[in-house]
């Protein structure tokens, strides 16, 4: 166990624990108010909206898994980056009209929307059921990251002690969650993104001096790592599953509760363009970040003897911290752990308090207590919040962690199945919410379908288009699928005679609001 490193690990997570406190009283509301404990009041401005963003979206364990796939598979591995791209003009043009509808209307969940313009409580409880189900794993993965940080750092990992570090850290998070809501992982954020840079830039001058070099670090990398598979006969290979699982991530990412919910909580829709076009500097970080996994490989990590029992669990995913224990004295090892561990709670705080906000507005409110009091509804918020912390601790501790990670794979493929609803919904309201519900189902079906076939391993699909093979993300054929089926189910409803529901919302509900001060 390394000493320092321990000691400057453990001072970086008491400084965010009593920040994460201290955030109740940070820009005071009434946090007996849902929209004040899960949304700050929609308050954030640009600068703390950028940081609150960045944490959300830009995870520990994509500070883990993106370098690993990197280490492990090569270029298909910077799939993240390009993907990471494409989401900001899609923000940028999209999540200012979710805001100011949501601000009119006091929305605080996509299915609040869905509701609202669909008049349809049955498929705002598909889009309710799918953003829970699809955030539950994606918490368990952020425990993944403090796992091998903590394992890296010395600790033991199996049996209940191994699992001790792991279970008072999410304690920690549960009790200044519950505490101060949408404030605390906004305030710990800032740190966590300070510590990133920090750590990304220092590797980037240190770890190439002394590997000699970015031109020695590419030199010994396998040819067949550093290209994808070029399309070959009637089959474009990696190119098209490349392109189909940047193009699929990226309309996924704001669909998720977790992106919402940060995105909601922002002052307007000014802030929020104004963070789509800052944002990118988180993907030439996560770009850097990739090549972590590039000079992994060319340092041999995974062949250093003190490090192989680690590989044999973590497998590719201990390819960062085995590079860091390798590269850095202690004390910067601890930095950099440090802001792998707090980028795990930034993340799940979040992810916490949107799954909350799903349950208690549109599954309790909805069917089990439609006249409970603003108090009541804030305090329900509260529990499922720590039931949702429990359920991926557990989770995370009693299954395999390749479940997880599979789970999270079909995550990706259920919560793109909302797209027709909440984006679509954002421009038209021509498709009926029975067409809409017909769609998601057929949606899910299907790539849960493709899923299965591969034994969960992955989501791609070999379309076959006029004897081309076109292997790609199911999720985004699982889409075009499910808007193919609104499409037509509309159409044969309105040739049926069946009108759609209601609409709450008018045309000007979704322009801009003036932001406050």
């Amino acid at each position: 166990m390394d000493t320092v490193a321990i000691a400057v690990f453990v001072f970086f997570f008491l400084f965010v624990t009593l920040l994460g406190f201290f955030a109740a009283r940070w820009r005071r509301g009434d946090l007996s108010s849902l929209h004040e404990w899960g949304l700050a009041g929609r308050r954030f401005g640009t600068v703390v909206s950028w940081f609150l963003v960045g944490g959300d979206l830009y995870t520990a364990y994509t500070f883990i898994a993106v370098p690993a796939a990197v280490f492990g598979a090569g270029a298909v591995g910077f799939f993240a980056v390009p993907y990471t791209i494409l989401i900001y003009p899609f923000g940028f043009l999209v999540l200012p009209r979710l805001w100011a509808v949501s601000k009119r209307h006091g929305y605080i969940t996509p299915a609040d929307f869905v509701r609202g313009r669909y008049n349809s409580p049955l498929l705002a409880l598909a889009i309710a059921v799918t953003g829970i189900i699809a955030t539950m794993p994606y918490i368990a993965l952020q425990l993944v990251g403090i796992q091998v940080v903590i394992a890296a750092l010395g600790f033991p990992t199996e049996g209940l002690v191994g699992e001790l570090p792991l279970v008072i850290s999410f304690i920690i998070l549960a009790a200044y969650t519950y505490t101060s809501g949408l404030r605390a992982p906004a305030l710990i954020a800032i740190v966590k993104d300070l510590l990133i840079y920090i750590t990304i830039i220092v590797a980037m001058i240190v770890i190439p001096a002394k590997l000699g070099g970015f031109a020695a670090i590419f030199a010994k990398i396998p040819a067949d790592r550093l290209l994808l598979k070029a399309p070959s006969g009637d089959s474009l290979n990696a190119y098209s599953a490349y392109t189909t699982l940047a193009l699929g991530s990226a309309l996924a990412l704001f669909l998720y509760p977790h992106s919402v919910t940060a995105i909601l909580s922002s002052r307007g829709g000014s802030t929020i363009r104004r963070n789509m076009l800052l944002l990118p500097a988180y993907s030439l970080l996560l770009g850097l970040l990739a090549l972590l996994g590039f000079m992994a490989y060319a340092a041999g990590i995974d062949k250093m003897p003190e490090y192989a029992g680690y590989f044999k669990t973590y497998k590719a995913q201990f390819a960062v911290p085995g590079l860091f224990l390798a590269m850095f004295p202690s004390w910067f090892v601890g930095v950099a752990f440090a802001a792998i561990a707090i980028g795990a709670l930034v993340p799940a705080a979040i992810m916490s308090i949107a799954a909350a906000n799903l349950f208690t507005r549109n599954i309790y409110r909805e069917f089990i207590a439609p006249d409970c009091t603003p108090a009541r509804e804030t305090q329900v918020a509260k529990i499922v919040s720590l039931v949702v912390k429990i359920g991926a601790l557990i989770f995370i501790v009693g299954v395999p962690q390749q479940f997880a990670i599979q789970l999270q794979l079909l995550g990706g493929v259920w919560i793109i199945q909302t797209l027709p609803a909440i984006i679509l919904g954002l421009y038209t309201r021509a498709l009926d919410h029975r067409a809409l519900l017909l769609g998601w189902l057929t949606g899910i079906g299907f790539g849960t379908w493709v899923a299965y076939q591969s034994g969960f391993k992955n989501a791609t699909y070999a379309l076959q288009v006029f004897g081309l093979t076109m292997p790609g993300y199911a999720a985004l054929y699982a889409l075009v699928l499910n808007i193919l089926v609104g499409v037509v189910a509309t159409v044969a409803l309105g040739l049926l005679g069946l009108k759609p529901a209601g609409d709450s919302t008018r045309p000007g509900d979704f322009d801009d609001v003036a932001e406050a001060a």
